[in-house]
């Protein structure tokens, strides 16, 4: 039996999204089962790389479908969304259905209380041997960098948005 991991993807630069779905593009390529849980991103805004690995057997999706992109929702109705969200997680993580998972913008979940930090913390304490988890966002917690086996900071050094330059479809979502 392999040792999962924990992975955590953070800092303020692009690509920490992308780095999860390039990795689990590559574990799906193996065969493996993906569990991908979508949090704090608007249903209506799915990118490019979700819409592709939906495509592939052993990719499954689990959405919190509220979004802060825009501030629509109350914080109320974003914790709700993400506390059902990862408690489904949680159920599918338990029957050992899953080889890997990926926590997209957990980190974020964390910083807007969405999510209690202990409820991760547990998780990765007492998860299945072998799985490897991702987690995703700006500002991962220290007692998350802890946890981790691997860290990768993503650091902004130059981007077009900072020159008014719009988001496009295909290269950033």
């Amino acid at each position: 039996m392999v040792q999962g991991r924990v992975q955590v993807y953070t800092g303020n630069g692009k690509g920490k999204t992308t780095a999860a779905a390039g990795l689990a593009a590559r574990a799906l390529g193996h065969g493996w089962r993906v569990l991908w849980v979508r949090l704090l991103k608007p249903a209506a805004l799915q990118g490019g790389e979700l819409t592709s690995l939906s495509r592939l057997p052993g990719f499954e999706l689990l959405d919190a479908g509220i979004g802060v992109i825009a501030g629509t929702a109350s914080s109320e109705e974003v914790a709700a969304s993400v506390q059902r969200v990862f408690a489904a997680a949680r159920q599918r993580i338990a029957s050992v259905a899953v080889d890997l998972v990926v926590f997209d913008e957990i980190n974020g979940a964390l910083r807007r209380n969405a999510l209690p930090l202990a409820e991760l913390l547990d998780l990765l304490d007492h998860r299945p041997p072998a799985l490897e988890i991702v987690l995703t966002g700006r500002d991962a917690h220290p007692q998350v960098l802890l946890r981790a086996d691997l860290v990768t900071e993503m650091a902004a050094i130059k981007h077009p948005l900072t020159q008014g330059i719009a988001a496009r479809q295909g290269i950033e979502y």
